[in-house]
């Protein structure tokens, strides 16, 4: 009779061999369930992000004492995350940087759920006094809505603004 072994729960890597990032990247494909943390890592902004893409959940620098370790793998056997402030910088500098490449969401985004129900009402071809009647709104809360949608939009007309909306739709 053979037993079947479950995975660990938490696994850890030493930063200082060649071929760990390799193995952290195939340790995630395979056993996605099982946490990562990566040991004796030296806290430099390209170190920390290139662990923490290939799915490191823990960072721990050679200097941390054993009660540390301990405590590190106790949080990311539990499903958390952990490491330095210096490594937790180095990671938002990383999403700051991402972040600055990204092109801007679409304007439809900005729009209230109310202020979609507008804008889809005037695609229908609905006046304002038929979509205060419609929403059970009053007339000039229908006008304001209106006005935020061309606003928020950039455009000068309703059918504009309609139109803007079914494109990102």
């Amino acid at each position: 009779m053979v037993r079947s072994v479950p995975p660990p729960r938490v696994a850890i890597l030493d930063v200082g061999l060649d071929v760990g990032l390799i193995c952290a990247r195939r340790l995630r494909a395979a056993l996605p369930e099982v946490s990562l943390i990566a040991l004796a890592i030296d806290d430099t902004d390209e170190s920390v992000v290139a662990w923490a893409e290939a799915g490191v959940a823990g960072f721990v620098t050679s200097d941390t004492s054993l009660e540390e370790l301990m405590a590190v793998v106790a949080c990311v056997a539990d499903g958390g995350t952990q490491c330095s402030p210096s490594a937790t910088a180095a990671l938002l500098r990383r999403l700051a940087e991402l972040a600055s490449h990204r092109a801007p969401g679409p304007r439809i985004l900005q729009l209230t759920p109310r202020e979609r129900e507008v804008v889809a009402l005037i695609d229908r071809g609905l006046s304002n006094k038929q979509i205060a009647s419609e929403l059970h709104i009053e007339l000039a809360t229908v006008k304001n809505h209106v006005h935020s949608v061309l606003e928020k939009l950039q455009v000068d007309r309703r059918g504009a603004a309609a139109a803007a909306v079914r494109d990102h739709m």
